[in-house]
């Protein structure tokens, strides 16, 4: 029986995403397991018996922002009392009870994502991520660049991840412009298959509209890719000492 192309290209579709999925799993245990372990002794110290730590978001994808679970018969003080403590605990993002009522913020959040985007920076100041030339295939020698980028990312988890594309002016901007979008998808596609979560990466193609500083439009250097941290989830945590029904 002939199998038609749509049918063979959806079932490829399904068996990529079934590999990086499995990919995925060993790297979620790593991330979620210190913070696991940290949670539980903040709890206990705070006084939060039969409260747990839960790291996995309603979807089932690990997170730095984890769900307090069970504690119903602790007063509003204890509640408040833990859940600060969760959210003070290094790596950890915005706290919240499963049942609504509170959430915290660690005071961490805001800058953690920095430090990742630097580090990545840092790798990416003396190396290229670099392509097969006129194409979006990237070169076998980015491949341990890319190993290392996707491990300064790692800490990263539970933020949203922008990859820019960025080329020089030779040629039709629009052509640089579909180019560099497919570079940045590429580059996606590349960390996903590293066990960076594909919800948390964003990718954008600008062309040439944005050279490097003190470059010209047509300076090659100007073909790049870029990666920068544009915010963390929850977006706005309210305040943890104001509890609303349970």
């Amino acid at each position: 029986m002939r199998i038609r192309p749509s049918l063979a290209i959806f079932s490829g579709a399904v068996l990529i995403a079934a590999i990086g999925y499995a990919v995925a799993l060993p790297t979620a245990d790593a991330f979620v397991a210190p913070l696991q372990a940290k949670a539980k002794a903040a709890i206990d110290e705070a006084g939060g018996r039969g409260v747990e730590a839960d790291f996995v978001d309603r979807n089932g994808s690990p997170t730095r922002h984890p769900w307090l679970k069970g504690g119903r018969r602790l007063d509003d003080d204890t509640r408040a009392r833990v859940a600060h403590a969760v959210a003070a605990v290094p790596g950890v993002g915005g706290v919240a009870w499963a049942d609504g009522t509170a959430r915290a913020e660690s005071a961490k959040l805001k800058y953690e994502p920095l430090h990742c985007q630097d580090d990545v920076a840092g790798l990416l100041r003396t190396r290229s991520i670099r392509f097969e030339e006129a194409s979006s295939s990237l070169d076998p020698s980015s491949r341990k660049l890319l190993d290392e980028v996707a491990d300064a990312l790692r800490p990263c988890l539970g933020s949203i991840i922008s990859i820019t594309g960025h080329t020089d002016r030779i040629g039709n901007e629009a052509g640089n412009i579909a180019l560099s979008m497919e570079r940045a998808r590429a580059v996606r596609e590349a960390l996903v298959g590293r066990g960076i979560p594909r919800d948390g990466l964003r990718a954008r193609g600008v062309g040439s509209s944005e050279p490097v500083d003190g470059l010209t439009p047509e300076d090659p250097a100007n073909r790049r890719i870029e990666f920068a941290v544009i915010r963390t989830e929850p977006l706005t945590p309210t305040p943890v000492d104001t509890p609303g029904a349970r």
